[in-house]
């Protein structure tokens, strides 16, 4: 790991522990309020953003910054964050012991490095994916600093894939894994770069939820499929991303793409999702 990158985690390590601790002394005990957009946001999510941005431009002036708080538009700078306070807020404020925080990394607009800290179940996941950005650099995705790496499996009734409460349509039909739903985007993708899942599929999340997953999962050998027509990465300099969802899947490896695309791949066309769920 070069010095760069080794400053780069050791930021986010540093950053996010103390963020994680405050975060659980007031787990389960804010109330929310709902945004236009229907998602939740609370006095922790406020603060912790804040938190998070006054840390970035301490640390990285020259870095940019987007966040599901407060920066929509992405700026023109070649290294930017993409931050999610909290991601799950309703598990926070319900005391569902399962969100996190995500910070990831991109480099003119694509994510080369991720970092999802959750503090209820101590677990973090770091990855590094430097495909083709032409930056020096090793790959690789990390739970709690060890490597981890997707399964190998073929899908089966024993093996686990995520799906998210916008996505339950796909319960219309046989499915070839056991369903678990838990309430936080970039959880529901981690499980897969972790082994734990062969697959996972988000309906709607918004940019915070899945830059800094898309850097981990890749690195972590899964395959990442944007179930819209347009890719997701580059990110554009001057756009707005508050309101953009980005309807995706995740498999263990490319091969099973063919597999559980077909079963979701409605919830990339304008009616896909659930609209009554959340």
């Amino acid at each position: 790991m070069t010095d760069f990158w080794t400053s780069i985690l050791s930021f986010c390590h540093t950053a996010v522990a103390p963020i994680g601790r405050q975060l659980m002394q007031e787990f389960g005990q804010v109330s929310a309020v709902e945004k236009i957009d229907g998602s939740l946001v609370t006095r922790s999510d406020q603060w912790a953003d804040a938190e998070l941005r006054s840390a970035i431009a301490q640390t990285f002036p020259t870095h940019g910054v987007l966040s599901e708080e407060a920066e929509h538009q992405f700026p023109a700078q070649d290294w930017c964050w993409v931050i999610d306070p909290i991601d799950g807020t309703t598990n926070f404020t319900r005391g569902v012991p399962l969100w996190g925080v995500s910070l990831g990394l991109l480099y003119r607009g694509t994510p080369v490095f991720g970092y999802v800290h959750l503090p209820p179940i101590h677990q973090t996941f770091h990855g590094f994916w430097l495909g083709d950005s032409g930056l020096e650099g090793t790959n690789g995705a990390f739970l709690n600093t060890r490597p981890i790496q997707t399964r190998s499996d073929d899908p089966s009734g024993n093996q686990l894939f995520n799906i998210c409460a916008r996505s339950t349509k796909v319960l219309q039909h046989p499915f070839p894994c056991k369903i678990r739903m838990l309430g936080v985007a970039s959880y529901n993708l981690l499980t897969v770069a972790a082994g734990i899942t062969l697959g996972g599929v988000e309906a709607t999340p918004k940019i915070w939820d899945i830059a800094a997953v898309w850097a981990i999962v890749q690195a972590a050998g899964g395959a990442w499929v944007s179930l819209q027509s347009e890719p997701v990465f580059p990110l554009q300099v001057g756009q707005n991303y508050g309101d953009r969802p980005y309807p995706t899947l995740v498999v263990s490896r490319a091969e099973l793409i063919p597999k559980f695309r077909p079963l979701v791949e409605f919830l990339g066309t304008s009616d896909g999702a659930n609209p009554e769920q959340s």
